[in-house]
Parts: structure tokens; C-alpha cells; sequence
């Protein structure tokens, strides 16, 4: 091998072709009786996840960061700079507001605060140096108002000021179904003007996030937004690039990192591509706030995880600011610990972790750079047709009728626990105490609906712990511990999840080994848990002697059919279902 100056890996052997490494992957998983099928996986938008990218998988040239189309970001430093912790306040509490500032919160987002409240919550805020977010809903034009005079009054230059007074009627049609009050949108962008660097809208994709969506859905929803917003200022006499400097956007970071990298990636194309249209090309102002969806009630601990890794999904797909929502937030409100991880999360990752060490991390990432591509041009397909049927507002009923859709296709996925929620549908842990907050503000309702992808298992926990006593089905296992003890987890696992205790027979060797455990328990259902060898021996057998013992229900963990089982579950199977009837059988009060 001749020196090149180069290091050529493996370069003493002849180069691999993706159809060799497809024919081995194949024999592999022909002995298990799968597919090469089986490693592809599709997401809510249809795009097909390969388990393989090379170079072959070619994606558009992404440019340069800082430079249109921005995928690789929007400033020239792409993610060197760092991005901007913002934490969520939802009281009017000074002490917390100034105790995230003083520990690692580069700006703050006020999320329904009175109008009237503000000036006393920001009293010790050095506004030129904290940037605020205003979140008000329909009351955004009282709010915003509000916090100009906060600006005006406070011995800050006005162009010092950073933030963004939170216009968004079309957010606010979105969330209560109320009409888009643009009157308002337009008095607050007269009103800001003296400001040059404040934002005035903020383009929200959560609301189609959190009723379900896709990833595709919520970019060309928040893009027919940006539009329409873009229409109605132009229309008022603002010039173009006026108008692009307005906006800001904000949408959901999940637990799927890839996805998450490639959103918000492919958003900044989607929007450079619009304000390249418009002459005005711009990069896109991002603020990132971990999914409410994906937070869970039960076992929210978990929720530390899952946001770590949206946080670290939105930070490597260079998003401008990020939010990451405390662990308690499904229920109710933070304490002091849960803001202090939260805000560490991110300080973490930034200064431990060194994500910000990298201009643009996932770039070159032929995966990434494909899933962005295939993502982008999803929300593209999705934004044209939104604009086809008239563009936002007009559009809602489709955009309502198209997420409904998307979501009953996920609720589908949770209920068989294709899509598995660590903690609630998977490895569920009845001994937790329950975590108790005070009451968050309500919600505004009456538009798109507000989903947690664990809500319908933890209504079953609810249910479980509201019954005067816990339901019980009894797992009547079959022989020794190792021919049992994977179908006994799974079925304990899944019963578990709904709330339902599980308490075991054990190893036996006998029918009356299993009947003695049964008659113990108290149960009124068994589930019988063994290996293959041990249904065609006892599986009837012992199914007769616990209905003579008094079971009334008797199911079998595994997909074999036997005549004297009522109910069968297995891998893929519609657990929520099974734990329905369940509840139903034992009288449980939903």
C-alpha cells in the first residue's frame, strides 16, 4: 500500500457494496424467522427509516452555516455560541424568576402572567441583560402592552431590549377555536416600533404538536402560520423584511433525538426558502421547548431523561433558545428542585458535555442530513396544502381533521405499546409514592385538544388507586423460574401498567402447586405464564383446576390458542384493551 498522507481505514480489504451487507444482515435474520423488513421503520409522516445510510443517500447541499438556507444554522458560528437557557415561569413569583437568572438562565418566558403583575415580577430583572418572552394567549395585546411600559419605564436603551411581546392569534385560534383577533396583533406592532430588536409574534407549533401531530405536520402548520402572519403585516404597510424580522418560532423537541435534530434543521430551510420568496431571506429564529406531550404523571423521574435528550436533540439542531420543562410538569406546578434541574440539564450540556465545542455536530451525518431532507419536504407537501385550502385561519377544520387522524394512529401504537412509555406502559412500579404539586393555572381549551401520549394508562393507574381495593390478576407460572420468568415480567409488565397487582405463583412442578398459590391470592383471574413445552403438558390442566379453584377469567401469556382460555397476551398485543376488559370483568370504576 502506497503512502498517500492519508489514514485509509481497512484499506487491505476490498470494499463492501450495501447489497453484500444487506445478504449478510439477511441471513441473520432468517434464522429468527424475520426479515429485512423488520429493521425499517416508518414515522407519522411516512417516511421510511432505514437501518443503513451512506453516501449513496444523497440529500440537497446544505450550504454553509449563517447562510441561506440555513439548515446548518443560522448564525455563522452555528452552535459554538452556545444557545439561550430559557426557563418557563407560569406565577408571578419574583424569588423564582431572579433564583434561575442568578443560576444559569439566560432568559425568561412568562407564560400567563397578569398584565398587572409584571413589573413587580421583573423588579429586580436587569431587562438589558435578560431577554423576556411574553406568553399571555388571547390576553397577549393586554400583556404585551404591559411589558412595553415595563421596557419604556426601566433605565434600558431601547436597543438593548431582547425578547418578544407574544402575538399570536392564530396560536390563540388554534388553542380555544376563537377567532384570530388581528386587530390586536396590529396595534402591538405600532407599539413596539421604538424597540429595533424585539420580537413582536411568536409563530407557536405547539399547539399542533401537543393535539398529537407529526413532525411534518407541526413544521407546515407553523410555516402556513408564519405566512399568514407575513400577509397581514405587509398588508399593513410594513415591508417585507420588517415583517420576517417580527417573528419567532417555537416548536416541540421530543425524546427522538433524530427527529428532533432534523425539525429544526429543516425548518430553518422551510422558512429560508419563504422569506427567500418574499425578498427578505432571513434565518429563522428557533425556541425550542421540550415536548408537554411526552411528560408523564406516573414515575416522573423519567422525565429527566426524556427531556435531556430533547435538549440535546434541539441543541444539536441548532436551535436558538431552548426550554426545558421541568419534570413535574404534567403535574402541576414546579417546585424549587425540579427548576434547578431543569436549568442544570442545560448547563450540563453545555458546559460538561460540550455540545456547543462543534459549529454544526449532526452535519455530514448522512442519516441526518436524509431525514432532514425527507422531513422538509414532508412539511413542504403539508404547508402547499394548507395554502391550497385557503392558508390559516381558513384552513383549521383541515388541519383539526388531519391531526385527529395522526393522532388516533399514535394512540393506536401506545395502546399496543408499539410505541412504549418508559415508566407508565413499560416497567411500571406500583410501590412509587405519588408526586403531588399545586395546581397549575388552568389550560385555555375549546380548539385543538391537548394530548399526553400517556394518558390513557394513567387514567387506568388512576382508577386502580381510586378502587377500594387494587385489582389483582393472579400469573399462574408454569415450572421452574427459567421457563417462565420471561412471559411472567411480560405479563406482569403489562398488567402493571394499567394498576393491577400481579402476584405470582412462582417456580411449581405441580397443577396443585399452582391452585394452592391461586386460592392465596384473593384473585379472580389467572394468567397462566410458561414456556411452549409446559401449555402443551399442563395448559389445560391447570386452566381446569383454577376454574374449579374459582377463577373466572383465565388468560394465557403467548399467541398459541387452547379452547379453555378466554384472552391471549403477547408481544404487539392491544394491552390497553386487554387491561379495559380487565377493569370491566373486575368491576373497576374508570
Amino acid at each position: 500500500m502506497e503512502p498517500t498522507g492519508e489514514l485509509a481505514l481497512a484499506a487491505e480489504f476490498p470494499t463492501p457494496d450495501r447489497e453484500q451487507w444487506r445478504e449478510l444482515v439477511q441471513g441473520v435474520l432468517r434464522k429468527s424467522g424475520a426479515d429485512f423488513e423488520s429493521l425499517v421503520t416508518t414515522t407519522y409522516d411516512g417516511i421510511r427509516v432505514q437501518p443503513l445510510y451512506t453516501a449513496e443517500d444523497a440529500a440537497p447541499a446544505t450550504g454553509f452555516p449563517g447562510l441561506p438556507p440555513y439548515t446548518r444554522g443560522g448564525r455563522p458560528q452555528g452552535a459554538v455560541a452556545g444557545w439561550d437557557v430559557r426557563q418557563q415561569h407560569a406565577v408571578a413569583d419574583r424569588e423564582a424568576v431572579m433564583a434561575d437568572l442568578e443560576n444559569g438562565v439566560g432568559s425568561l418566558w412568562l407564560k400567563n402572567l397578569p398584565a398587572d403583575r409584571l413589573d413587580d415580577v421583573l423588579a429586580d430583572v436587569y431587562l438589558d441583560l435578560a431577554p423576556v418572552v411574553v406568553d399571555a394567549g388571547a390576553d397577549f395585546r393586554e400583556s404585551g402592552l404591559a411589558m412595553l411600559r415595563v421596557w419604556d419605564q426601566r433605565p434600558v436603551l431601547a436597543g438593548e431590549v431582547r425578547g418578544n411581546v407574544g402575538a399570536d392569534p392564530l396560536g390563540v385560534r388554534a388553542r380555544t377555536g376563537a377567532a384570530a383577533d388581528f386587530a390586536a396583533l396590529h396595534d402591538l406592532v405600532r407599539k413596539a416600533r421604538d424597540f429595533p430588536d424585539l420580537r413582536v409574534v411568536v409563530v407557536d407549533g405547539l399547539p399542533f404538536h401537543e393535539a398529537g401531530g407529526s413532525d411534518a405536520q407541526e413544521l407546515g402548520a407553523s410555516l402556513a402560520a408564519g405566512v399568514a402572519y407575513l400577509r397581514e403585516l405587509t398588508e399593513a404597510g410594513l415591508s417585507a423584511p420588517e415583517a420576517v424580522r417580527l417573528l419567532e418560532f417555537r416548536y416541540a423537541a421530543t425524546a427522538d433525538q433524530f427527529l428532533t435534530i432534523a425539525k429544526f434543521r429543516a425548518a430553518r430551510r422551510l422558512w429560508a426558502r419563504v422569506t427567500e420568496v418574499v425578498r427578505a431571506p432571513s434565518p429563522q429564529l428557533q425556541h425550542a421547548v421540550t415536548s408537554p406531550a411526552m411528560m408523564t404523571r406516573r414515575d416522573p423521574w423519567v422525565n429527566m431523561l426524556r427531556t435531556t435528550i430533547a435538549c440535546f436533540g434541539a441543541g444539536l439542531g441548532g436551535a436558538d433558545a431552548v426550554t426545558v420543562l421541568p419534570f413535574d410538569h404534567a403535574i402541576g406546578l414546579p417546585d424549587d428542585f425540579a427548576r434547578r434541574i431543569a436549568r442544570n440539564t442545560q448547563s450540563l450540556l453545555l458546559e460538561e458535555s460540550r455540545l456547543a465545542g462543534v459549529i454544526d455536530p449532526a452535519g455530514g451525518s448522512w442519516y441526518v442530513e436524509r431525514l432532514t431532507d425527507d422531513l422538509a419536504r414532508a412539511g413542504w407537501a403539508w404547508f402547499r396544502e394548507i395554502e391550497a385550502a385557503g392558508g390559516l385561519p381558513t384552513a383549521f377544520p383541515l388541519v383539526e381533521e388531519r391531526i385527529a387522524a395522526t393522532w388516533e394512529a399514535r394512540s393506536a401504537n401506545l395502546a399496543d405499546r408499539s410505541d412504549a412509555i418508559t415508566g407508565v406502559s413499560e416497567f411500571p412500579n406500583l410501590t412509587e409514592p405519588a408526586v403531588h404539586r399545586d395546581a397549575a393555572p388552568p389550560e385555555p381549551s375549546g380548539g385543538l385538544p391537548r394530548v399526553r401520549y400517556a394518558q390513557a394508562f394513567e387514567a387506568l393507574r388512576d382508577a386502580a388507586d381510586a378502587a377500594p381495593e387494587r385489582p389483582v390478576v393472579f400469573l399462574a407460572t408454569l415450572g421452574p423460574v427459567s421457563a417462565h420468568t420471561a412471559r411472567a415480567t411480560f405479563a406482569a409488565n403489562l398488567f402493571q401498567a394499567g394498576g393491577i397487582a400481579t402476584p405470582s405463583a412462582g417456580a411449581t412442578k405441580t397443577v396443585e402447586d399452582v391452585v394452592a398459590k391461586f386460592r392465596d391470592s384473593g384473585a379472580r383471574i389467572a394468567c397462566l405464564c410458561g414456556s411452549e413445552t409446559s401449555y402443551a403438558e399442563l395448559a389445560g390442566p391447570v386452566a381446569d383446576a383454577l376454574r374449579a379453584a374459582g377463577a373466572e377469567r383465565i388468560l394465557l401469556a403467548g399467541k398459541k390458542s387452547y379452547a379453555t382460555i378466554d384472552e391471549y397476551v403477547f408481544t404487539g398485543c392491544p394491552a390497553l384493551r386487554v387491561l379495559e376488559h380487565t377493569f370491566e370483568f373486575l368491576g373497576v370504576q374508570r
